[in-house]
């Protein structure tokens, strides 16, 4: 596309929102607690920094300020601040404008054995910037079972002429944005409002080894029916999110 010329900053706000989650199966409540344990100290605030560290290199901008928290008993935070440009340290706290944040969630089912981590992710920036940049490295960092993105640009900027300009790019589907790689390693659904610049995508791993989802235990140790128990119990966890709501029965 070629570059809009604008009356003065691009003052668009563009903010993408991920929800990531990944599934597994613990058979004890020793064994869950274990899990989320690991899942908690694997997905640190320091980890999570630098992912975060990662993600502002490759989308062009630098990084302001950093605040990570660790919390009891679980669970981690990180909120970057960033800007398009490199300034000076004395305007740092005027540029609030762009930030990326994240916050984790470990837990567990009380009955069936499923334990579930949610990561949440904010990347939101003004300029020429784009989020939408940041879609690669964040799915492939989580190598999450389920992905739910919204995208939404807000405000509006003005023409040298005086015009309002109401969004800076093209984009029918945050789908456009994601590699074909990864696309077809997932089921997908958009739900798109173009004229309210609102755009969401959710996306669930087709295909998968019970082997990578259980904590503490080999599929081969166990009987056909527990098998297809904890089968069915992953699967049912998985379309709930994905559909956002309880399945009966």
């Amino acid at each position: 596309m070629q570059k809009l010329k604008l009356y003065g900053f691009n003052n668009l706000t563009k903010t993408l929102s991920f929800n990531l989650y990944d599934i597994c199966y613990a058979n004890t409540v020793k064994d869950r607690q274990s899990y989320i344990e690991y899942i908690d100290e694997y997905y640190n605030a320091q980890r999570l920094t630098a992912i975060l560290k990662d993600v502002a290199k490759r989308i062009g901008a630098h990084v302001l300020n950093i605040a990570q928290q660790d919390y009891e008993p679980q669970g981690a935070s990180v909120t970057m601040l960033i800007a398009e440009e490199e300034i000076p340290a004395s305007l740092v706290g005027h540029l609030d404008k762009s930030h990326l944040t994240v916050h984790t969630y470990p837990e567990s089912h009380p009955h069936n054995g499923v334990c579930t981590f949610r990561a949440d992710i904010d990347v939101s920036t003004c300029g020429e910037i784009s989020p939408l940049n940041t879609l690669e490295k964040l799915i492939k960092s989580f190598d999450s079972d389920i992905i739910t993105m919204d995208y939404r640009v807000r405000g509006f900027t003005r023409s040298e002429s005086g015009g309002k300009i109401f969004m800076d790019h093209d984009i029918m589907s945050i789908q456009d944005f994601i590699p074909h790689d990864i696309l077809k390693k997932y089921d997908t659904y958009d739900v798109n409002l173009y004229e309210e610049r609102i755009f969401h995508t959710s996306m669930m791993l087709r295909e998968y080894d019970l082997d990578n989802y259980l904590f503490n235990l080999d599929a081969v140790d166990l009987k056909e029916k527990t098998r297809s128990r904890i089968e069915r119990n992953l699967e049912r966890e998985m379309q709930e999110i994905f559909y956002g709501k309880n399945f009966e029965g």
